[in-house]
C-alpha cells in the first residue's frame, strides 16, 4: 500500500491544480482580500460562507456546514467519488499520466480498447457536428432543428450534428485518417458488409452525442428526418456504451441538479435539449429504455429528489408506472410532472415556455398518488368484481408508501371512491406488508429499511475475523483506529474478543448477529493482505475526519487573524494528508 510513486503522482497533480479554477467551475467565486468567497455547493444558502484559500497548497472551507479540505477533497465531494479517483480526474485534465503498475495483458488490451473507442467517438462527434454546421449536407438537419424551435446555442451546447445520407461518408473519411474498420465496427459507427468492407450505421439523421457523467462521448442517438424507421437509432452496446447505465445530458445538468436540489427525468433526447435551452437545466433523459437501478446509482450522486416527466400518452404513463418497482426501497423521493398541453415536455415548453413548465413542477404529485389515480382512471369499478380488481392493484402501491400519514389518507380517499370500508383496504395492505406489519403493528410505524452493507462495515468484519484468529492484532487495531470500529455492534464485539472469557458470549442481539455472520463468511484468500487493506481503509476514513477538524480550526484562526495558530493547523493538515497519501 505504501507506494512512493503514488505519493509523487498525487503531489505532482496537486502542484498542477489551481484550486480556485477547479472550484470556480462549480461555484461562482469573488475575491475578497487573499481568499475567494461563494455560496456553498454542499448546502443551501443565500449569503456566501464558502471560502477558498489558494495559498499553502490551497484549501476550501465552509463556515456554514463546516466541510473543508484540499482540491481533491472538493472534487471527491462534488463528484461523489473516492479521494484517489478525484486525483485521477484532475490528472486527466492536466494530461499527467497515471503511475505505471503491473497489469495483465488482458487489462492492457481492455484499457487500450476503451481509450481507442473514446477517441473514435470524439472524432465522430466532431465529424457529425461539422457536417451539420459547416457543410451543405447539413442544411436538412439545420432546417429540422429550427422547426423544433432550437437555436444555435443548443446545437453548440450539446454538439448536435448530422450524418450524411451517403452509405459510407464517415467510413471513408475515417479510414483515410488511419482508423481501421474494426475500431469503427466496435464503436458502433459502422456495419460490416457481407462481401467485405463497411458502411455507415447512421445515415440521414440528426445526431445527438451521448456523453457519460465525465463528459466523454460514448455513443450517439440519431433522429431520422423523414418518416423512415426507426425514428430514433442508438449506438449498439459497446465496451463503453450501455443504455441502462447512462443518462443523456447528465454531464451538462449535474451542476444545475446540485444547485436546484432535484432532477427532472424525461424520455427523449429532444425533450431534454428543449427544456435545457428554455432554462430548465436540471434535466436528463433515459435512452429509449426503462428507468433502471443503475440510473438510481447515477442520480443519487447528486440528489435523491426526482421528478419524472414522461410523455402524456398511454406508453408514457405505463413507463411512469414501471418506475415504481425500480424506486421502491431506494433512497429516491419521486414525484410525477403531468404534461397538460401537448403530448411531451418538448411540445409543452415550446407552447408555454419556462414559466409554464415551472407551474407543472409546482403541481407535481407523489409517484404513488399518481399511480393510484392511474389505476382508478383505467378501471371500471361499479361492480364488486371491479372494486376487488382495483383493490388488488392498489394494495401493493399503498404498502410501498414509506409515509404512514400519506398511506392513511390515500386509504381514506380510495375507500370513498370504491365505497369500500377503510378496514377492508387496510387488511389487504397489511397482507402485502407481511412481516413488516407484524413487527410494527401500529400504523404510524414505518418499515425498517434494510441496512446497507457498506465498504466500511465489510472492512470491519474482515478485521474482526482476523482478530478471532489472532488476538494479538488488537494492539495494532487500537493504535491505527483510535476512535474504534465504525459500527456499534462491531465495537462491542471487538471489546468482547479482547476481554477474558468465552468468545461470543454476553453480547447484545445486534452483536450476536454480527458474530454469526462473520463466523459464516469465508476467510479471504490472502487473509493477511485483506486485514492490512481493511485497517488502512478505516485508518484513511479516520484521518480524513481528523483533517477536516484541523481545516475547520485553521479557518477559524484565519478569521481571528491568529496566523501563528493558523500555520500550526495547516502543518497538521499537511502531516495528515501525507499519511493519507501513503495509504492511497
Amino acid at each position: 500500500m505504501n507506494n512512493p510513486a503514488i505519493g509523487e503522482f498525487i503531489d505532482k497533480v496537486k502542484r498542477g491544480a489551481d484550486i480556485t479554477q477547479v472550484i470556480g467551475n462549480y461555484v461562482q467565486l469573488r475575491k475578497k482580500g487573499n481568499r475567494y468567497w461563494g455560496c456553498c455547493p454542499f448546502h443551501s444558502e443565500k449569503t456566501p460562507s464558502f471560502s477558498v484559500v489558494p495559498e499553502d497548497g490551497g484549501f476550501f472551507y465552509c463556515f456554514g456546514c463546516h466541510v473543508g479540505g484540499d482540491v481533491f477533497k472538493f472534487i471527491s465531494l462534488i463528484e461523489n467519488v473516492s479521494y484517489f479517483e478525484a486525483v485521477k480526474i484532475e490528472a486527466e485534465k492536466l494530461d499527467i499520466p497515471l503511475p505505471k503498475r503491473n497489469r495483465t495483458p488482458a487489462e492492457i488490451a481492455r484499457d487500450e480498447q476503451r481509450e481507442r473507442l473514446y477517441r473514435v467517438n470524439e472524432l465522430a462527434k466532431t465529424f457529425f457536428h461539422n457536417c451539420l454546421t459547416v457543410t451543405k449536407m447539413g442544411q436538412a438537419g439545420i432546417k429540422y432543428l429550427k422547426g423544433r424551435g432550437l437555436a444555435a446555442n443548443a446545437v453548440e451546447e450539446f454538439s448536435l450534428g448530422f450524418s450524411p445520407a451517403a452509405w459510407d461518408k464517415l467510413a471513408k473519411a475515417f479510414i483515410k485518417r488511419g482508423i481501421d474498420e474494426e475500431a469503427l465496427i466496435t464503436a458502433g459507427l459502422c456495419v460490416r458488409r457481407e462481401k467485405g468492407g463497411v458502411y455507415d450505421r447512421f445515415r440521414g439523421r440528426v445526431m445527438i452525442p451521448i456523453d457519460d457523467e465525465r463528459g466523454r462521448t460514448v455513443g450517439f442517438g440519431g433522429r431520422i428526418l423523414d418518416n423512415g424507421e426507426p425514428k430514433y437509432l442508438n449506438t449498439a452496446e459497446t465496451p463503453i456504451f450501455n443504455k441502462r447505465r447512462l443518462l443523456f445530458g447528465l454531464y451538462n445538468a449535474k451542476s444545475h441538479i446540485r444547485r436546484e436540489g432535484y432532477v427532472i427525468v424525461v424520455e427523449g433526447y429532444m425533450d431534454a435539449v428543449s427544456l435545457f435551452e428554455a432554462g430548465v437545466k436540471n434535466v436528463v433523459a433515459t435512452l429509449g429504455t426503462a428507468f433502471t437501478a443503475e440510473h438510481i446509482k447515477l442520480i443519487t450522486r447528486y440528489t435523491s429528489k426526482v421528478y419524472f416527466c414522461f410523455d402524456s400518452d398511454e406508453a408514457g404513463q405505463r413507463a411512469t408506472m414501471r418506475t415504481m418497482s425500480v424506486i421502491r426501497n431506494s433512497p429516491i423521493r419521486a414525484k410525477v410532472i403531468t404534461v397538460t398541453d401537448g403530448k411531451d415536455p418538448d411540445e409543452f415548453i415550446r407552447k408555454n415556455g419556462r414559466d409554464g413548465f415551472f407551474k407543472l413542477i409546482e403541481n407535481a404529485t407523489g409517484i404513488f398518488e399518481h399511480a393510484l389515480r392511474y389505476i382508478l382512471n383505467h378501471a371500471v369499478y361499479n361492480t364488486l368484481e371491479g372494486k376487488l380488481t382495483v383493490l388488488k392493484e392498489a394494495a401493493p402501491i399503498l404498502a410501498a408508501m414509506a409515509d404512514s400519514t400519506e398511506r392513511r389518507e390515500q386509504i381514506r380517499l380510495l375507500g370513498g371512491r370504491l365505497m369500500i370500508d377503510e378496514d377492508s383496504i387496510t387488511a389487504e395492505v397489511r397482507r402485502h406488508l407481511g412481516g413488516a406489519w407484524r413487527r410494527y403493528p401500529e400504523e404510524e410505524q414505518r418499515t425498517k429499511p434494510q441496512q446497507q452493507d457498506s465498504v466500511s462495515l465489510r472492512a470491519e468484519r474482515i478485521i474482526l475475523q482476523s482478530l478471532m484468529r489472532d488476538k494479538t492484532l488488537a494492539d495494532h487495531v487500537n493504535a491505527m483506529l483510535p476512535e474504534g470500529l465504525p459500527g456499534a455492534a462491531g465495537r462491542e464485539l471487538f471489546a468482547n474478543l479482547c476481554a477474558d472469557g468465552e468468545e461470543g458470549q454476553e453480547l447484545s442481539e445486534e452483536a450476536k448477529i454480527l458474530y454469526s455472520r462473520i463466523m459464516n463468511e469465508p476467510v479471504p484468500e490472502d487473509a493477511a493482505q485483506a486485514y492490512t487493506d481493511a485497517v488502512n481503509l478505516l485508518r484513511k476514513n479516520y484521518l480524513e475526519g481528523l483533517c477536516n477538524e484541523h481545516i475547520k480550526k485553521a479557518g477559524e484562526y484565519y478569521e481571528a487573524k491568529d496566523m501563528a495558530k493558523y500555520r500550526e493547523e495547516l502543518a497538521q493538515v499537511k502531516k495528515i494528508n501525507a499519511e493519507i497519501k501513503e495509504l492511497a
